[in-house]
């Protein structure tokens, strides 16, 4: 039922159910992303142990929201927030059972930018004008490209109509925790299967919500078999991988001084997104896809770490970097040429790891051309930015991001690609995961840049001049003292180095930062576009969930707040996508 035939569809008469919109003083909730997905986690987790069953009455839902705070010693005045995500969790498996033609997306019109939204009303809601200036316009564009009746609307009475016809058999909708407390009882009286994302605040006006969560209902469906896989235990699964004793264990005894220096920098702090990135594509490609771990995909995927740790080696020498994960860079310790040989030998390693498999030799063969691949484009991004280096010069903010996309993408390219060869399916794969790589790369490196330089705990806290999107967008649009400084840095003729605080206090002012921060959210969106054209629900579900999991997990210090974009640039999208 699109949003056009709601229109046209003669509804049976209610008695209207009005739920007036006041500004009500902000409820608090969990302040930050990660407190939010937190919460969520444990919540998930309290579902399937005590095996819920919906539709749940307000008093029975308080009650458990009281347990799960105890247990968890949450703040007590986020009952209502962890009832609502509650109640969701236990009509979540039903809702992923029912075609998305019968689903009903319901939004506020409190969304969209109300000083500057050229949209209309109608008798049923807001009548989006896709301006591009807040999130509606993304989620209704997804939603019935996916097949949902899409309505921007406040109150029941439509949707009890529209239940009343039977048109409708579930809702995902986004409101505000006053409203939803206020609505339950309909939709509980109703039967119906329906999730709410709350909004970020309580008021009437330019509201946010967490994005993240709203693709996620919006595209829950039985097909993806990965729905219930949990990201969070794989991720820690995999960084256990990287021990010391478990790296002998994959690996064999070390031979020699050489390769326990090798294998101590392995097991070196990091994330492991990128041998993470194997195990996620792996398991959505595989038939069973919360099978067990074979050793195969083990060593595949510690030789995608090997890869990505022979890289930093490499690139702490050529940037003369003294510090990494907070420690001596590898040189550092050891000198140089030891350090070259440790990063040569990793790569061999890598390598000896993808054939010391008992899988097919055409699988094999994948491997090691995806590795090749890999390692040649990283070389060319790589040596792109030694070139300049010898003689820098300006370089403007598509030359940076056209630089990360080189050098930075091809690491998560080969990560996605090792793990669906190792499942004999990347033929079929192979440029959607091309595709969706260039973006989460991108957006990684720009978040990375974002870290860098709100970190003024490391050891050189000045700014020295590389390619970087903040440096580049701060010599776009910084005026007076920030341009000539950022002209004279970019030249190398500075003769004093600004300190990060500085280029902060820059960035914040001649919005750089904020644009920073639309580009990251627009390449993260153009990743989940780029699975659109995956007929496999599983690789689909899974990588769009992975988005989430990497960027949610990253935490800049002292620079970046939480936040949520609200007015989106068309333009950065385009580009982006």
């Amino acid at each position: 039922m699109s949003t056009v035939a709601i229109r046209a569809a003669q509804l049976p008469p209610l008695v209207p159910i009005t739920v007036r919109r006041t500004r009500t003083p902000k409820k608090t909730l969990p302040q930050t992303k990660l407190e939010r997905d937190h919460v969520l986690a444990r919540i998930r987790a309290y579902t399937e142990e005590h095996k819920l069953v919906p539709p749940m009455p307000l008093a029975e839902l308080r009650e458990h929201a009281e347990t799960i705070i105890a247990e968890n010693q949450f703040n007590p005045i986020w009952i209502d927030y962890v009832g609502v995500l509650l109640s969701n969790e236990t009509w979540r498996e039903t809702l992923a059972t029912i075609p998305y033609e019968k689903r009903l997306l319901l939004m506020p019109k409190c969304l969209r930018v109300e000083s500057k939204c050229p949209a209309p009303f109608d008798e049923f809601g807001l009548l989006c004008k896709q301006c591009g200036l807040c999130t509606i316009q993304d989620f209704q564009n997804e939603a019935e490209k996916l097949g949902y009746a899409v309505l921007v609307a406040e109150g029941s009475a439509i949707v009890m109509s529209l239940i009343q016809t039977g048109k409708i058999e579930a809702i995902v909708g986004i409101s505000c925790l006053p409203v939803l407390e206020r609505t339950h009882p309909y939709v509980e009286a109703a039967a119906i299967p329906a999730v709410a994302v709350p909004l970020l605040q309580d008021d009437c006006i330019d509201t946010t919500v967490d994005i993240d969560w709203v693709w996620d209902y919006i595209h829950l469906t039985s097909d993806d078999k990965t729905r219930r896989l949990n990201l969070n235990a794989l991720h820690e699964e995999v960084r256990g991988w990287f021990t010391r004793e478990s790296i002998d264990e994959l690996m064999g005894p070390a031979k020699g001084e050489t390769e326990v220096i090798a294998r101590d920098w392995l097991a070196r702090a990091g994330n492991r997104w990128r041998p993470f990135l194997t195990v996620a594509a792996h398991q959505a490609l595989r038939d069973d896809a919360e099978g067990p771990l074979s050793d195969a995909l083990k060593k595949a995927a510690l030789a995608v770490e090997c890869f990505h740790k022979a890289s930093l080696v490499h690139d702490d020498i050529e940037d003369n970097d003294a510090k990494r994960y907070g420690e001596s860079t590898l040189h550092t310790e050891h000198g140089i040429p030891v350090a070259l040989n440790v990063g040569d030998l990793l790569i061999g390693e890598g390598y000896r790891l993808l054939a010391d498999s008992n899988i097919y030799p055409q699988r094999k063969a994948e491997m090691f051309m995806v590795a090749a691949e890999g390692q040649r484009e990283l070389c060319r991004g790589q040596g792109a930015e030694l070139v300049w280096n010898n003689n820098p010069t300006a370089l403007s903010s598509a030359q940076v991001l056209e630089i990360f996309r080189s050098k930075t993408a091809p690491a998560f390219e080969v990560a996605l690609k090792v793990g669906a060869a190792l499942t004999g399916k990347l033929e079929d794969t192979a440029d959607a995961l091309k595709e969706y790589s260039e973006a989460l790369g991108i957006a990684y490196q720009i978040r990375d840049d974002l870290d860098d330089l709100g970190d003024d705990s490391a050891a050189e806290n000045n700014v020295s001049i590389r390619p970087s999107i903040i440096l580049a967008l701060l010599r776009e649009r910084g005026t007076g003292e920030a341009k000539e400084v950022m002209e004279a840095l970019w030249t190398g003729k500075c003769e004093t180095l600004p300190e990060k605080a500085t280029i902060r206090a820059w960035a914040e002012q001649s919005g750089a930062h904020e644009k920073a921060l639309l580009q990251l959210e627009s390449y993260k969106e153009a990743a989940i576009r780029s699975l659109q054209a995956v007929d496999n629900a599983n690789l689909k579900g899974l990588l769009r969930r992975v988005i989430g999991k990497i960027f949610n997990d990253l935490e800049i210090k002292g620079w970046c707040r939480e936040f949520e974009v609200k007015n989106g640039v068309p333009e950065e999208v385009k580009l982006a996508a």
